[in-house]
């Protein structure tokens, strides 16, 4: 599978040039992992798929046109929203792939999910923004070809908080978390969605210093706006 990275930035205002986009995932051209900018309609994905909305990753919940009156792309959530999200939970196929949600835990406002993406004997999970994915979904993706994840934060155990009234955790957990979690399940992890940590040092050493974080002999590709690799 081709994957083409579209946007890397989380929901924060510093950027870098080919580190300016918010999130968006391309895979061979026609399926289109969350829509975090209006510009990346223009690719004319066959799928479009969010995993939660939040402005970066589903931009048209700031931005409220009459942009989807003209598309007919169907776009699917983990929650329905106005006339533009259907609500898609459960494993479906669409042309040769078969796509699997994967509930996850990141919002206490909003729902949220990664996608397992399957095509002919090749497997890439897309992980979106997340605290955790629960133990009992992990043998869906115990062997797969790539993982796309996120880059919020540096530090072990991110940005974590609970909510005092439902008692939901919410945040983001830091690349160590995921490297820990991916590294033995994937020879490749790609990071994206940077947060403000990254922006604030020269990026060859924002890379140097996920990469030192590598375990094993799993590889770390550190995205950027335009990356294309084959899978």
């Amino acid at each position: 599978m081709r994957i083409t990275i579209l946007g890397t930035r989380g929901q924060i205002k510093p950027s870098k040039p080919y580190h300016s986009r918010h999130s968006g995932v391309l895979i061979d051209g026609e399926i289109l992992l969350d829509l975090g900018e209006k510009e990346f309609l223009k690719h004319k994905p066959k799928l479009i798929l969010i995993t939660h909305l939040h402005p970066d990753h589903a931009f048209f919940v700031l931005d409220d046109t009459d942009t989807f009156k003209k598309i007919k792309t169907p776009i699917y959530a983990p929650e329905p929203y106005k006339r533009f999200c259907v609500q898609k939970t459960k494993k479906f196929t669409f042309d040769d792939y078969t796509i699997t949600p994967i509930a996850t835990i990141h919002s206490k406002l909003v729902a949220s999910q990664a996608y397992l993406i399957e095509k002919k004997n090749k497997k890439i999970l897309y992980t979106g923004d997340i605290v955790w994915i629960e133990k009992k979904y992990h043998h869906l993706f115990s062997d797969v070809d790539a993982v796309i994840t996120e880059g919020s934060y540096l530090r072990r155990g991110g940005m974590v908080r609970k909510d005092k009234e439902s008692g939901k955790l919410f945040g983001h957990k830091g690349i160590p978390d995921w490297i820990n979690l991916f590294h033995d399940k994937t020879p490749v992890i790609i990071f994206m969605h940077f947060g403000s940590w990254f922006f604030k040092i020269p990026t060859r050493e924002a890379k140097k210093k996920i990469k030192a974080l590598a375990k094993n002999k799993v590889q770390v590709i550190i995205a950027y706006d335009g990356l294309s690799l084959t899978i």
